[in-house]
């Protein structure tokens, strides 16, 4: 039997590990300061216990997130059958000097160590300081589209499957 969508133990599961490693972008969802929501793509990396975002301390999701808010975050690859992480947490945030070893790490990751370096180098030449926004997952959910499908999706396989016993 898989893990029941919600299950932090999804973090393990192959599919999940294989997005939080990815070049892919996160997008990161949240709630503006007049309660409508937002979604912005965003690079990522993943500590092995929490999505840590980083980048100018005055970025405008910096503006109205705070400790304790809740968002969501997803990484969906881009080719069939899609592959989808989903995570709801909770923020906890701070401020470094210069460029955050996070967002070195993805810059890496993203572009490769050569180009990454060069654009650390710029990003380092503007930014003195970055801003970091760490979630803690509470709830994790993955759909692979061949063993684990939207819950609509699932039921109407079920119902399929019973009518034609």
């Amino acid at each position: 039997m898989s893990t029941q969508q919600g299950s932090l133990a999804l973090l393990d599961d192959p599919v999940a590990q294989k997005l939080l490693a990815s070049t892919l972008p996160a997008r990161l969802a949240y709630n503006w300061s007049d309660g409508t929501p937002r979604l912005v793509p965003i690079w990522f990396h993943w500590n092995g216990k929490e999505i840590v975002l980083a980048g100018p301390p005055d970025a405008p999701k910096m503006k109205v997130l705070h400790d304790g808010d809740k968002v969501a975050l997803t990484i969906d690859s881009d080719s069939m059958p899609y592959k989808v992480l989903t995570i709801r947490g909770s923020v906890r945030m701070d401020t470094v000097e210069g460029v955050s070893s996070e967002y070195d790490a993805a810059s890496r990751r993203v572009l490769g160590e050569e180009q990454g370096q060069a654009w650390l180098n710029q990003i380092g030449a503007m930014i003195p300081r970055m801003a970091r926004i760490f979630i803690t997952p509470e709830w994790v959910g993955i759909l692979d589209f061949e063993t684990r499908f939207p819950s609509a999706v699932e039921h109407a396989m079920e119902r399929a499957a019973g009518a034609g016993a």
